[in-house]
């Protein structure tokens, strides 16, 4: 994606210790009494639930078999588990007997406000593993399986089983990618009281801005699909008011959608080459955006959706008094126009181990995907110039049900002004899985990016932070880029305090630059690094999914460069 100086981009500020003890001992009153009580029904019969994901109960029929049988669902019992099962001795410590009572699971009706499917009604395997994969997609949960505990008289009963993860994150955080460190004190509570909501406060300080922020949180308001979250922050070099709330089309069969977003950003932007700052000013961004969309629902294997809307776009550029290098400002810009979207989505998903992330349930999309949006912001209404703006993207999926797997994604996205591309940016990226046995994953992927007309706030740039590992972050500018990855990766079975699962890499890494940007030095041209490092799944926590430790050495580049870079970063995949 093309780059530029992150907004703002972590969350909260530091806590009086009076806050801290109220949130202590509310999740100890709200832990008790989580569980459901439609659960009892099952332990009276003395069919205590499996920890982990269960297997088929004897005597029930497929979820094949039970879709012929034209089977309707009766009891649903949500099985809410704890971070750790006490039943399994290696769990039965008293560190996380003290972690379970401490924590507030996560309550019975936020997991029923997520299910696609009630009592009584035909029993479908695909709402089935479409509710699990919304389930799964909170933070909150480790994992989550529906299953068929009895069958009687053409009637099912399911048990909703999900894992709760560690959602309370008080203390320091630190982190180091392309030469630089960023660090915060932050306490934050994914899942407070076990509701779902997400609290975070924080106070951090990386090579952009020293900022603190508050931020809260609610994927789905209860009983209903709707979002809402609000942020305000503090920086050191502007401020943030963030607010969100949306209906989204959470589901391929959901018929509507609605949602506002507004936005005040003021901060300070840094155009960056060599990893040093050639150019800084002042950005003041305004946002609105209303829309709304309709869809007939999943038809023959397909999703077709029609969405319309408003958007308000507005930055306005200004001199930093800091700033004694040479200053070259941004054309100031205000878009206001109405737009139209059409996305088309096919239904096909695929159940993985071990890819991205360590000794956990994957979904990964395998399917068609595409989307465009078409909007006309006029200088007669308010748009400081007339231009067609448009975004767009497609992805596509493949998985013969052998060892491979090829996942393809493309976007662009940018305005037509006077006839010419002005701000277009287009992105592709090929990723390339191979499973070589259960404890061996060969990984490659390759980005690219190409940019028209950029204007001069909207960077693309190659370094540290995103991809290139031997090298510091904002390393090279341009106005194309070209990224491949290849790596081993290991994936063992080592369980250390039955807290972090680990894995290893073997990386190699190769990058160029093309073009020429404004104020940025000459491309220094194919850029090489090497590496290994280890990665940590976090399996008792939502803190993050994977930290990764790396050693990497560049094989080209200036002489200021150094010759090892170590990087400790957490992120989303492998």
């Amino acid at each position: 994606m093309a780059g530029r100086s992150p907004r703002l981009r972590n969350y909260g500020r530091g806590i009086a210790p009076g806050l801290a003890l109220l949130l202590f001992a509310a999740a100890v009153w709200a832990d008790s009494g989580s569980a459901d009580p439609l659960l009892a029904d099952l332990l009276a019969d003395g069919r205590k639930p499996a920890y982990g994901p269960p297997g088929e109960a004897p005597g029930i029929p497929t979820p094949e078999e039970l879709e012929t049988a034209g089977a309707r669902i009766g009891k649903v019992l949500i099985d809410n588990q704890n971070i750790f099962d006490l039943a399994d001795p290696r769990d039965d410590t008293g560190l996380f007997r003290l972690a379970n009572h401490l924590h507030a699971r996560t309550r019975a009706r936020v997991i029923r406000g997520q299910l696609l499917f009630a009592p009584g009604e035909r029993y479908s395997r695909r709402l089935v593993e479409e509710t699990e994969r919304i389930l799964r997609d909170n933070s909150y949960f480790y994992d989550a399986w529906i299953r068929a505990v009895a069958w009687h008289d053409g009637i099912v009963d399911l048990r909703v089983t999900t894992r709760d993860v560690w959602t309370l994150n008080p203390g320091f955080n630190f982190g180091r990618s392309g030469g630089s460190n960023s660090t915060g004190v932050k306490l934050e509570e994914g899942n407070l009281l076990g509701t779902g909501v997400d609290v975070q406060l924080t106070r951090e300080s990386n090579i952009d801005r020293r900022e603190t922020r508050l931020r809260v949180s609610d994927m789905h308001l209860p009983g209903t699909w709707i979002q809402a979250s609000a942020t305000y922050a503090q920086a050191s070099d502007g401020r943030l008011r963030d607010l969100l709330v949306q209906r989204p089309f959470y589901a391929l069969d959901s018929r509507w959608a609605a949602g506002f977003a507004a936005n005040d950003d003021l901060q300070t932007d840094s155009l960056y080459d060599r990893s040093r700052i050639i150019d800084q000013f002042s950005d003041l961004h305004h946002y609105l955006r209303a829309y709304g969309g309709w869809s007939a629902g999943l038809r023959e294997g397909w999703v077709r959706r029609f969405s319309s809307g408003v958007t308000y776009d507005e930055h306005r550029f200004a001199p930093v008094g800091q700033w004694t290098g040479v200053t070259v400002l941004p054309q100031d810009r205000r878009f206001l126009y109405p737009w139209v979207e059409m996305d088309v989505l096919q239904d096909s998903y695929l159940r993985l181990w071990n890819h991205d992330q360590i000794a956990r349930t994957e979904d990964f999309y395998t399917g068609t995907a595409a989307s465009l949006r078409l909007g006309w912001a006029d200088s007669a209404f308010g748009s400081s110039r007339s231009a067609l703006m448009f975004s767009s993207s497609a992805a596509r999926g493949f998985n013969s049900g052998g060892r491979a797997t090829l996942l393809l994604n493309a976007d662009f996205s940018g305005r037509v002004e006077n006839g010419s591309l002005r701000n277009a940016v287009a992105d592709a990226a090929v990723r390339y899985y191979v499973e070589q046995s259960k404890n061996w994953l060969f990984f490659t992927t390759l980005q690219g990016t190409r940019g028209w007309n950029l204007d001069l706030d909207n960077q693309i740039l190659l370094g540290g932070d995103n991809g290139l590992r031997g090298y510091p972050l904002r390393y090279q500018d341009g106005t194309t880029r070209a990224l491949w990855t290849v790596e081993q990766r290991y994936f063992t079975d080592w369980y250390p305090f039955r807290l972090f699962r680990v894995g290893a890499a073997i990386f190699f890494d190769a990058g160029r630059t093309w073009g020429s940007a404004p104020l940025a030095t000459q491309s220094l041209g194919i850029l090489t690094d090497a590496g290994f490092g280890l990665r940590f799944g976090n399996a008792r926590s939502g803190l993050g999914n994977v930290v990764h430790v790396d050693l990497a050495f560049p094989f080209n580049g200036d002489g200021n460069i150094k010759r090892v870079q170590f990087l400790v970063q957490t992120e989303q995949r492998f």
